[in-house]
């Protein structure tokens, strides 16, 4: 079933989607497919094979289960041993050659590889926390990408993918359809969901969350009430678009923290039609509703969060995905940019496009800063100074989007990412002409 219908590719095929956060959406790319009224028939239609693909335990509570059915060409189960393949710049928690750094820290955008590379050969880890063995924490990457990946697909079991693209679109191919996410929309892979990433505009750089824990959810509202922030209905899952492919392929996955590898003479994307919560998804941000402040003080950051993996600790997550989207600012007798703050929480951000309002320079679409749990950061001295002296009349923050990864453990940085030429080393210094003030 199709909810909605958008422009795909360039070639002008249509890329059909089925709205809704979470719900147990249903399609078929052949009729008749779908088994009516039970999961498991003796026999499935048309000569699929049945099977569950489970993201949580089977018995844990309803409003969390995931899960999905497919009917596919083959079963999952039909692939030769898989063998250790080569990580690349891919690294997972705990990161052995790491460090937990207190310092703030800021890179530039990482440039284009010159030699062709496919998104999974692109993929180069910031950071990370957890363990990824203990399904706790999360992954911090970018990925560069500048080939498609034709005969080559790519599965994470170690955790859920969420996608920020900031340079170029991905037209992705799922177990459970098509999905393309363009630089202001993101997009999830489900964990355990198998894809590969066409680039339609023959290169593309963005950001990657890997989220070890719980699935990304819709955060609760509180006091806003029923309406605001991320609607459930604007996101969109794709529908069943299968591919019967009997030829040699690669098969990567990321299991344990390592990438491992095996050859199948078919396809792994070979579902003809599924039923379920657990797929792959997007959501653009222009529609998310921003809450703000009427009256007076810049409101905390977590008013902006888009989606969150809990922890056993109640408000303090495994992960929050946070945007800095286009806003009025309006309040009054206020420091209208974030304030100066040391938080227990660990930040990585970067940014999409345009300028984010608390840094003036350095911070670039492309590019990213951390701060780790208690490092002090806040407004550089250019951009202090001059909304200290602003005229306080309403303000539009427009054409910009600038996002954040928080998480309640500190980031620690790889070897690569501390020693790369794109690493800002004075980053320190935009806070070096904060002047003192104080009179009595």
């Amino acid at each position: 079933m199709t909810g909605t219908i958008e422009s795909g590719t360039r070639t002008g095929s249509k890329l059909g989607y089925s709205a809704g956060f979470g719900n147990e959406h249903h399609s078929e790319a052949v009729p008749g497919a779908l088994p009516v009224g039970r999961n498991s028939p003796q026999r499935a239609p048309l000569g699929l094979y049945a099977e569950q693909h489970s993201a949580t335990a089977f018995t844990e509570p309803r409003a969390h289960n995931r899960r999905s059915w497919v009917y596919r060409i083959r079963p999952s189960a039909a692939h030769p041993p898989f063998l250790p393949h080569a990580d690349g710049m891919l690294r997972s928690a705990p990161v052995a050659d790491g460090v937990a750094d207190p310092n703030r820290l800021r890179w530039s955008a990482p440039p284009l590889p010159e030699e062709p590379t496919d998104f999974v050969d692109g993929l180069y880890t910031v950071g990370a926390n957890g363990d990824v063995l203990q399904r706790a924490g999360i992954g911090v990457h970018w990925y560069l990408a500048t080939k498609p990946m034709d005969d080559r697909y790519f599965v994470d079991a170690d955790g859920e993918l969420l996608l920020v693209p900031e340079l170029g679109g991905l037209l992705l191919h799922t177990e459970y359809g098509r999905l393309r996410a363009d630089p202001g929309e993101v997009a999830v892979i489900g964990r355990g969901v198998r894809f590969r990433v066409e680039l339609p505009d023959g290169r593309a750089r963005g950001y990657v969350c890997e989220n070890y824990g719980r699935p990304f959810e819709l955060p609760e509202l509180g006091p806003i009430g029923a309406n605001g922030l991320a609607n459930a209905r604007d996101f969109l899952y794709p529908v069943a678009a299968f591919e019967d492919r009997e030829e040699t392929v690669q098969v990567v996955q990321k299991f344990g923290g390592r990438l491992w590898a095996a050859d199948y003479d078919h396809s792994p994307l070979d579902v003809v039609a599924w039923h379920g919560n657990h797929a792959a998804y997007k959501y653009d941000t222009a529609r998310f509703n921003v809450m703000g402040t009427v009256s007076f003080d810049h409101p905390d950051p977590s008013i902006y969060t888009v989606l969150t993996s809990p922890s056993d600790t109640p408000g303090q997550a495994n992960a929050d995905f946070v945007i800095f989207a286009p806003r009025w600012l309006v309040g009054e007798d206020t420091f209208r940019p974030p304030w100066y703050h040391r938080n227990v929480m660990s930040e990585f951000m970067g940014l999409v496009k345009g300028v984010y309002d608390a840094k003036a320079e350095g911070f670039e679409p492309g590019g990213a800063s951390l701060h780790n749990m208690w490092s002090a950061h806040g407004p550089d001295a250019e951009t202090f100074a001059r909304a200290s002296a602003q005229e306080l009349v309403p303000q539009k923050i427009d054409d910009t989007l600038a996002f954040m990864f928080e998480t309640r453990w500190p980031l620690v940085t790889t070897e690569q990412a501390r020693s790369a030429a794109h690493r800002q080393p004075y980053y320190d210094s935009v806070w070096r002409d904060v002047r003192r003030h104080f009179a009595r």
